[in-house]
């Protein structure tokens, strides 16, 4: 299982890059072609939006897998073992509240958009694709969180991986420690 998560969210990076790449041609290409033959890509704007929303939701998702999103730890950090433990369930559930609440209201809005037809002026997709991201999003990160709350409820969590961000100080202090490393060899 560990093996195809891992294969997964590979291919969500690279699909992370090939978004990126696409988006900097579109944009750029359009520039160049606007500015210097008075000429332009029409449907460059159209996809370069949408690969960016799709881009921010992917980047959150490996964000959220990867233990990579903001927070504060000033409070949990002072906390015995069974009190992080306790505080990171009870922020684990307050994180499946709200995913539960954006895959609600984009499964609304996309089923509203299949519905009504609606499409992007110049490509013609429907904008179900747009809003769709948040169904994907949502559901892949509900099993991310489910998993992780397993995790801390079962007991499989060291004690320094129960505070599950780290503050900018920290990896600080991390990248000083490392160049000391490297100094004193």
């Amino acid at each position: 299982m560990k093996k195809i998560t891992s294969i997964f969210f590979e291919i969500l990076k690279i699909s992370i890059v090939i978004a990126l790449a696409l988006m900097v041609i579109l944009v750029f290409g359009n520039v160049v072609l606007r500015y210097g033959f008075n000429q332009g890509i029409t449907i460059s704007e159209e996809l370069s939006r949408m690969l960016f929303v799709w881009l921010t939701f992917v980047s959150a998702l490996l964000a959220l897998h990867e233990r990579t999103h903001l927070g504060m730890d000033i409070f949990v950090s002072k906390l015995p073992s069974a009190g992080k433990r306790l505080a990171l369930i009870i922020c684990q559930i307050l994180m499946l509240y709200a995913t539960w609440l954006f895959l609600k209201g984009s499964w609304q809005q996309t089923a509203i958009s299949i519905d009504v037809g609606a499409t992007a002026p110049v490509t013609g997709m429907s904008m179900g694709w747009f809003y769709g991201i948040g169904i994907f999003f949502s559901l892949i990160g509900i099993l991310i969180i489910l998993a992780d709350m397993y995790q801390a409820i079962s007991g499989d969590l060291q004690n320094e991986e129960l505070i599950m961000v780290r503050d900018s100080e920290d990896l600080l202090g991390e990248e000083l420690v490392d160049k000391n490393k490297i100094t004193k060899t």
